[in-house]
């Protein structure tokens, strides 16, 4: 969030080809971006746009970016300290140091991506079955997935509401069982959207696994297209 275009120059420059940027020019449309998706991180410049401050408290606050990094970039108005009692994980000063901007970069990335592993919805197509809490029993196709849920397609219109159980196979040499229980965030006549609540460590370490093999293929599939 910047009026600045050096700053978003140099921002822009820290960051490896093929990373989105979302820029805003205000803090409301900023506010507004942040309550409806999900943001690996976010660099708000806090004395270069009106109401940059107001910004940071608001995006914490927002459910699917409580954990998001946020950078806050002061210029006299906002002291260090006040960005990080707003809700800020790091600070840096105008003029902006380059070396210094790389280097913070360089130390956030890893979270970052971690972040976008955390919420990217990767596309499958695999069975799945679940039961509801009345023991009812019921066939689907896992749509996507991510470590946080998946979303799911109904074969026949269905409602369902509360926690579910959900059980399929994760493609590898040896396939094996992923059973969890998960929360209906979201649900219409066919498709439904699932936050898991529980997992085993052993189911955990199997999913992280399986993801691990779908970001692998996605990176593969975005360097071939490019080349």
């Amino acid at each position: 969030m910047t009026c600045d275009p050096v700053l978003l120059g140099h921002v822009q420059a820290g960051f490896a080809r093929g990373t989105s940027f979302h820029l805003r020019r205000d803090s409301a449309s900023a506010i507004e971006l942040a309550s409806r998706r999900h943001l690996d991180g976010v660099v708000i410049d806090c004395d270069g746009v009106p109401g940059g401050t107001r910004a940071i408290p608001s995006l914490r606050s927002a459910p699917a970016n409580k954990q998001t990094l946020i950078l806050a970039v002061v210029n006299g108005l906002t002291s260090a300290e006040e960005a990080i009692d707003l809700g800020a994980d790091l600070t840096v000063s105008k003029p902006i140091q380059r070396p210094r901007l790389a280097g913070i970069l360089d130390s956030v990335v890893p979270k970052m991506e971690r972040e976008h592993r955390r919420y990217f919805r990767y596309v499958v197509d695999l069975p799945v079955r679940f039961q509801t809490s009345q023991g009812q029993s019921f066939t689907a196709r896992v749509k996507n997935v991510s470590e946080t849920g998946l979303a799911i397609t109904l074969v026949d219109p269905l409602r369902v509401n509360g926690v579910i159980a959900v059980e399929f196979e994760l493609p590898s040499i040896e396939p094996r069982s992923f059973h969890a229980k998960a929360d209906v965030v979201w649900s219409d006549s066919f498709v439904m959207g699932l936050r898991f609540l529980h997992i085993d460590k052993e189911q955990e370490i199997a999913l992280q696994a399986w993801l691990n093999a779908l970001e692998a293929r996605t990176q593969f599939r975005e360097w071939a297209q490019r080349g």
